[in-house]
Formats: C-alpha cells, structure tokens, sequence
C-alpha cells in the first residue's frame, strides 16, 4: 500500500504507483547544496527518494539566504558546513529519505565512492572543473546525470544519458578559460531563476528514476526575467572526446593536490583548470565586487571577502589569509571561475 503521504504525486499518471517505488529504492548523488542543490534536495525528499547523498565543501554565509533556500541566519552566523544545515532543514520534512552528508570537496579521488550505487547524480554545483569531472565518470560508467547552470537572470538545463544520447562534451567540448564567464558572485543571481532552473532538474530526474520514457536530449534555456524558454535539440558527437574516444582527463589525470596550504604563510595555492586566463575580461568583471584591483605586470591582485588574492596567467592563484584549502577553493570557484 502506497503511503498516504505520496497520494497526490502518485495520482499523477506517468508516475502511479509502480514509479513511486521506484523513486524509493533510487540512490541520488547530489553535489552542491547552495542554490540549486538545495532547491533540488527539498523536491527529491518530497517526493520520497529512497537515499540522497549529500556532498558540499562550503559553510553557510549570510548572502547565501536569499537565495539557498536550506538555511537560516542561525546557520549563517554560527558557519555550519551546508551539507549539515541542509540535513537538518531536511529533516524537519519528515519522509522516508535516507540522507548522508559529506562535507568534502568533490575530486577525482573520492567519486567513485561517493557515488557507487547511484542511480542518477545531481549538478547543484557552481563551477565547470566539477561539471567536466562528472560528466567523464557518467560516460565512464553509463549512469546518467542532469546539468544545471544559473546566473543572474537565467539558466541552462541539460539531461544526460550516457549511451543513449549526447553527453556535456557533445555539446561544450571544452570548459572556456578561467575568468571569460560571468559567475553569480560577479552577475548576480535572483531567486527565481535559480527556482526555475533546479525546478526543470527535479522534474527531470523523478522522471528517469521512476522508470519513465526518456526524456529528448535537448539543452533547454530558462529565462525567469524575460520569461522566456528555449529548447535546442542535441545529438551525439561522432569526434566527442569523452563518448566517442573514451577519453577521461579530469577523472584520469586530475589536478592533483589542486589546493595545497603553503606552510607557514597562511596561504593556499589553488591550481587552475587548465589553459590561459582573460585577466582583462575578469578585471572588468571584479569591479563593484572586489576591492583594491590592480594588475602587477602579468598578475591580478584583489582584495574580497577579507583575503588578497592573486593570480597568475596559467589560472593559479594564491589566496593569502587562510590555511583552509577548501575556503580557498571556494573563493577561487566564485570569484574566478573553474
């Protein structure tokens, strides 16, 4: 007998009640518990997914409030790590979802472990080094994932069926240089484009692990302001690196040590992705954002949430104020991009 508390979503006809237990055998990665994850967490609880695996390197600050919907001012003062307060919020919902919390930054390393038995994973993250790295271990593995992107006032939404459609790879080959994109820390973000976006993941998601007809690969643009939605159909890429060539570089050959603290200096080193940064388009992007920005020959000096950061044309950086390599990551990831 189904639970009353699912009567309304069963009612729906392309779940019923043979989807619904579906939903509650499913195990869901979910990296990111900031603005889409936790949106995200808050539907796949709901609707009674059987485990959610939380994974967040981040704490909670006082801007993320309105927009992160999992937490409070009393998150924010005391700086409790997001996956923590995102279980705790959770809770209160009651329901019969298993949750594990891992506060810990996503790599290479501890993928496989975080997501072995997962069904479908989850973007709820804020930077394309991870989005890369979890598209190779899907393909690697055929298990499907649902990308999301959102700043400012819009997003991008793309459903991903390793062997049977075009992965992130087919679509952007490659991630851009560091600093050419604008992230919500530099552009802003509204709240309701980051509903939209996270909104169209869940949908998508309860649709694939209750068992349904898949889904047309298309890359869908959500516009919240404008009020606007554009469906772009996509196909597999016969020359794709990832599903053609099986080639897997940031699941094979990571950044090793990407952060690394520089003994006695309280400072953290934060490797780049790869290729040459645009220090003048970042430069145009910091202005309101950072403060004291001047450029030093080839680096970039600024000053942002108390820590002098400086980088270099490659796209290290060095954060200088904290010994935390998961602060510094976290920094680099919203001020410069990844």
């Amino acid at each position: 007998m189904t639970d009353p508390r699912f009567d309304r979503q069963v009612r729906f006809a392309q779940l019923g009640a043979e989807g619904q237990d579906r939903l509650q055998q499913a195990r869901v990665l979910l990296v990111g518990c900031g603005a889409l994850g936790g949106v995200l967490a808050q539907h796949l609880v709901r609707a009674g997914v059987g485990t959610l695996v939380l994974v967040d390197r981040d704490i909670v600050e006082l801007s993320n409030l309105p927009r992160q919907v999992l937490f409070d001012e009393r998150h924010a003062q005391e700086g409790t790590p997001k996956v923590l307060a995102s279980a705790e919020t959770l809770a209160r919902a009651g329901g019969p979802t298993r949750i594990e919390t891992h506060a810990t930054h996503l790599d290479a390393d501890n993928l496989a472990d975080l997501a072995q038995g997962c069904d479908l994973l989850l973007d709820g993250t804020d930077n394309l080094g991870t989005r890369y790295l979890l598209n190779d271990y899907a393909v690697r593995h055929t298990t499907p994932w649902i990308y999301g992107g959102v700043v400012g006032g819009a997003g991008l939404v793309l459903p991903i069926l390793p062997g049977r459609g075009p992965c992130l790879r087919c679509v952007f080959r490659d991630p851009p240089p560091a600093g050419t994109l604008a992230t919500c820390d530099t552009a802003g973000v509204i709240a309701p484009a980051v509903g939209l976006v996270a909104s169209m993941q869940a949908g998508l998601a309860l649709r694939l692990l209750s068992g349904a007809e898949d889904p047309e690969p298309a890359l869908l643009e959500l516009d919240a302001w404008n009020g606007e939605v554009r469906r772009i159909r996509t196909r597999p890429d016969p020359d794709c690196p990832a599903c053609a060539a099986a080639e897997f570089p940031w699941l094979d050959a990571p950044l090793a040590q990407r952060a690394v603290s520089l003994c006695g200096r309280n400072t953290v080193q934060v490797r780049g992705a790869g290729g040459a940064v645009d220090l003048d388009g970042l430069t145009r992007k910091l202005q309101g954002v950072a403060c004291e920005i001047r450029r030093a020959g080839p680096l970039l000096r600024f000053r942002v949430e108390q820590h002098q950061m400086t980088l270099f044309p490659d796209g290290r950086a060095l954060v200088e104020g904290t010994e935390d390599t998961d602060r510094a990551l976290a920094l680099v990831d919203r001020y410069i991009g990844s």
